[in-house]
């Protein structure tokens, strides 16, 4: 069911219309000069300019160190120049590998050898540009020429290595071929090599990107039988950005680690393959039928292995330090030049690069191009406003880790707020982002008609979220947002993890982000292969260019309204319930993770499992599991107890703030500005310091997806009893800091 059929009656209940509203961060007068002035926004932005820049930015290959990606990088810059921004083109130096020889090959019992190409595909145009492209490749695995049989381990996540161990499965110097899906493309070489894998393929099964899904391109959108899913294999749960400069910017004269020394990058070859060329090889394994949830939609019998299919491997790549081009425009405030809104999107792509990233590079310049048009009537924003164009995304956040990490020290004293998108596509809003900005969001998203409802962007995403907590796999989170959204409540943001270029700014330097776009109803299957055209795109994502014109509504109010607002537009009370439920959460896991423990190991001393499992297959019983003993929550309880209090006294007394005299307004702006920095701690997560966010990050075992209180969470799923007690002190600690910032404000506003 589409949420754009709801009926008349029930779209009118839902309905949040703003106008005349509160504007947090304004008084009311100012509020309604800050809406007249985005109307005028509004009456800039181009569907058909949008569109006609996607296409000739999406003409040739974007990869990094391509032609036409830097001809990309100057044609921004001089954009943004006639528009009226002062622009430039900053540039690293970072370790970047490009392919010398790929190949795959299934040398026993029968032989295959892996075409390794996409075919032009008719009615593309684009397609076309095939060869000038990257071949099959995943950046920054390990090179190597090896030859050895091949294991099947579904989508080559913890829990089908705890499968195949039972099975009596050892991969260790075998090839494992993985299916896509299931987590992070990066974990699935990583988990290989951690269990003494040489070599690892990962293919796109149909079942999950194809057929199985729908009419393949260009029929339909999926995912044809040849195309593969390029893409990195950076260890970036780690850290981000150039492998050899962690921490710094990788400048000329930046000191740098060895390629050995950089525990970034695989060790073992890594290949991805297309369904097409991964049927034979997985037709020839022999072994064990695999369990059900285990099996695509080719037509053959899944089996583990190993063997008797024998693949020989070869990665080969020229490991060189490649410049990046960064193009940094910049909108100089008027009233607060020392206070920046920062929004980026990123530039470069696997091939051509269309939807990913460039349909949301296109509405960043339409942004751009607006403003530009108001400078024109005489607007200035009151804070400095820096758009950045970044380069080197797709291989390890690059581009936007070593800017950032290069001007960590004014951006920490300076960033208000970063806002980033990445790929556009049509639907609901989506929104991963600071708890604090919630409130901004929703305001904004009240203000911002949908293209195909005609609702307002607010009133269909608590339609939506209410309609998909109605399904048979809604979490208990999605549950309990939609309570909220049929009282009408402010939709909430996701925790932010990893995946896009707001990494940096949120996870190791503590600024407030947001990573904002529309989803739902885009239909993919091209995602970083040769057939993410202009042509592709325009037919089956956002035709007419519609959602990513509302795209640019949306952000350009979130800038604007940053960049003009009297005082930051940050709110907490919902932030301080949404972290106390993160942390009843935490109290839910650990008693089911230890009940869990004890269960095995009293199933593991009565040799259940023996009696269990069928007696032929011989499957071996899990370990004993460590039940530990029950941690300790009350300095985090009496944290978010503090938090919850000082949140709802800041929020009451925030709607008085834009009346304050300029003084005191600036030293409340500068509490704010550093508000989310409270929430980073200088040691890091466990294992990986760069990391210092303490509310919410990447997984270290999700890649992408977010952990919330994740010095906590992940160390009770990975049951280490004692870290888990430590990080509960920490994040307490934390949120004490979190709740001095708010109350520093409450009592600036009181005197």
């Amino acid at each position: 069911m589409r949420i754009g059929l709801l009926a008349a009656g029930a779209a009118m209940a839902l309905s949040t219309a703003a106008w005349g509203q509160p504007m947090t961060g304004f008084a009311p007068a100012s509020a309604e000069k800050q809406r007249a002035l985005e109307q005028r926004f509004d009456a800039e932005i181009s569907p058909r300019a949008i569109s006609e820049r996607l296409k000739l930015m999406s003409a040739e290959p974007n990869h990094v160190g391509a032609p036409h990606n830097i001809k990309n990088a100057e044609y921004t810059r001089e954009q943004f120049k006639a528009w009226g921004w002062d622009a430039r083109i900053e540039t690293f130096d970072v370790l970047y590998p490009t392919p010398i020889e790929v190949s795959v090959e299934l040398t026993g019992p029968t032989r295959h050898k892996a075409t390794l190409t996409e075919a032009p595909i008719p009615g593309d145009e684009s397609s076309k540009q095939g060869p000038n492209g990257l071949p099959a490749y995943l950046g920054y695995q390990g090179d190597g020429d090896v030859t050895a049989e091949l294991v099947y381990v579904n989508y080559g996540m913890p829990a089908d290595y705890e499968t195949l161990a039972r099975m009596g499965v050892d991969v260790k110097g075998k090839i494992v071929i993985a299916r896509y899906g299931g987590g992070w493309r990066g974990l699935k070489p990583k988990l290989a090599q951690e269990h003494g894998a040489v070599g690892c393929l990962i293919y796109s099964d149909p079942a999950d990107d194809g057929y199985g899904e729908g009419d393949v391109y260009p029929k339909g959108s999926w995912r044809p039988d040849n195309a593969f899913q390029r893409g990195s294999v950076m260890d970036m749960p780690i850290y981000p950005g150039d492998p050899l400069t962690p921490g710094v910017g990788a400048t000329k004269d930046a000191k740098r680690l060895t390629r050995e020394e950089a525990r970034t990058i695989l060790k073992i070859p890594a290949l991805p393959i297309s369904y097409a060329d991964a049927k034979p090889m997985l037709a020839a394994l022999d072994g064990e039928t695999v369990p059900s949830s285990w099996r695509g939609a080719l037509p053959i019998t899944y089996q583990t292995g190993p063997g008797p299919a024998v693949v020989h491997l070869v990665v080969k790549s020229d490991w060189k330090l490649e410049t990046l081009y960064d193009v940094i425009a910049t909108l100089k405030g008027k009233d607060r030049p020392d206070e920046w809104v920062v929004r980026g999107n990123h530039r470069d792509g696997w091939v051509l690069g269309a939807e990913d990233p460039l349909s949301g590079h296109s509405v960043m310049m339409e942004e751009a191009k607006a403003m530009g048009a108001l400078l024109k009537t005489g607007w200035r924003p009151s804070r400095t406003i820096v758009y950045a164009s970044w380069d080197g995304e797709e291989v390890g956040l690059l581009g936007s880790t070593e800017w950032a990490e290069a001007h960590a020290a004014e951006l920490q004293k300076k960033a208000v707020l970063y806002v980033n998108t990445d790929s556009s596509g049509r639907g609901a809003l989506d929104a991963d982002a600071s708890y604090s900005t919630r409130r901004l969001l929703n305001e904004v998203a009240a203000e911002v008609k949908d293209a195909e409802t005609g609702a307002d962007v607010r009133t269909r995403k608590l339609a939506n979220v209410q309609v998909r907590a109605l399904g048979p796999d809604a979490s208990d989170r999605l549950k309990d947002q939609a309570k909220a959204a049929a009282k009408g409540e402010d939709f909430a943001v996701d925790p932010m993890g990893s995946g896009s270029d707001y990494t940096p700014f949120v996870q190791h330097l503590g600024i407030a982000s947001m990573d904002i776009g529309y989803s739902g109803e885009d239909e993919g299957g091209v995602y970083h292969s040769l057939y993410d055209t202009f042509e592709h795109y325009d037919r089956f994502a956002d035709p007419g260019a519609k959602y990513q014109a509302m795209l640019a509504k949306t952000v350009g109010r979130v800038v604007m309204r940053t960049a003009d607002a009297e005082v930051v537009p940050l709110a907490f009370a919902g932030p301080a319930e949404t972290i106390a439920s993160d942390v009843e959460e935490l109290k839910k896991l650990e008693e089911k993770t230890r009940t869990r423990a004890e269960t095995v190991n009293r199933l593991v001393a009565q040799k259940a499992f023996a009696l269990a499992d069928e007696p032929r297959k011989g499957w071996k019983a899990p370990p004993r599991q460590d039940a530990g003993k029950p941690l300790d929550f009350k300095a985090l309880d009496a944290a978010v107890a503090r938090l919850k209090a000082s949140a709802a006294a800041y929020d009451a007394r925030s709607r008085a703030a834009s009346g304050l005299p300029a003084g005191k307004r600036d030293q409340l702006n500068a509490i704010l500005q550093g508000a989310e920095q409270a929430l980073t701690d200088a040691r890091g997560l466990p294992g990986r310091p760069w990391f210092r966010h303490l509310a919410y990050a990447p997984g270290l075992l999700t890649g992408y997806g977010a952990k919330t209180v994740p010095g906590v969470r992940e160390a009770i799923e990975s049951r280490r009893w004692a870290e888990a007690q430590d990080y509960i002190g920490r994040t307490a600690k934390a949120l004490d800091r979190y709740a001095d910032a708010m109350d520093r404000a409450s009592a600036l506003i009181r005197s």
